[in-house]
């Protein structure tokens, strides 16, 4: 399985793992269900979270997703990344997590601030298996830019090829995929919850 990388990481930057352990530690007491609650809600095993709070499991995006429409919250939410005014995310640097099924990887570019239900992420995918999503929470809105390559982009029953500075938006609350058609396909999408 493919899983959280630090590409680029330099010693300032905080440790993608202790990011997702911190956020997931932090959501699951909001919410206050048990460690065995969570993993049921998820679909996700208790072994599987247990390691994820203690800072020892690497994510995939698919698990990062089933445990944020578990809590209810965005996907940004468990990474618990301080607050700051000014921020810069060099390309190639940044919390970066891969799907488990497909060469798709995100970066969190920007979490949704308090009373704002947005996130910004960067993906890079290649050709080979679709990163397909299951369904998002309620009311969720992806919007995608595409900034090289090709990709077929939207919901699985019918989603939309697009290219370089193509815009698609489409429903996250229903099944949908980014199936990158070119090498070096790059995008970045906005998570949105109406």
């Amino acid at each position: 399985m493919v899983n959280v990388r630090q590409e680029g990481r330099s010693f300032d930057e905080p440790d993608p793992k202790k990011l997702v352990a911190a956020g997931i530690k932090r959501e699951r007491a909001r919410a206050g269900l048990s460690l065995g609650e969570l993993a049921r809600l998820a679909g996700v095993g208790k072994s599987t979270l247990s390691q994820l709070e203690s800072g020892e499991g690497n994510p995939s995006v698919e698990t990062m997703w089933a445990l944020s429409t578990a809590l209810g919250i965005q996907f940004s939410a468990l990474l618990d990344a301080p607050e700051r005014r000014v921020e810069v995310i060099r390309a190639g640097q940044g919390p970066v997590i891969a799907a488990a099924d497909a060469d798709y990887l995100t970066t969190l570019l920007s979490a949704a601030p308090p009373g704002s239900r947005r996130d910004l992420y960067l993906i890079r995918a290649e050709p080979g298996a679709p990163r397909r999503s299951e369904p998002h929470a309620r009311g969720v809105v992806e919007h995608v830019v595409l900034s090289a390559g090709r990709a077929l982009v939207g919901p699985q029953d019918e989603p939309v090829e697009i290219g370089p500075g193509d815009y698609i938006c489409y429903p996250g609350d229903v099944a949908h995929i980014f199936d990158a058609r070119e090498p070096g396909t790059v995008a970045v999408m906005i998570s949105e919850a109406m």
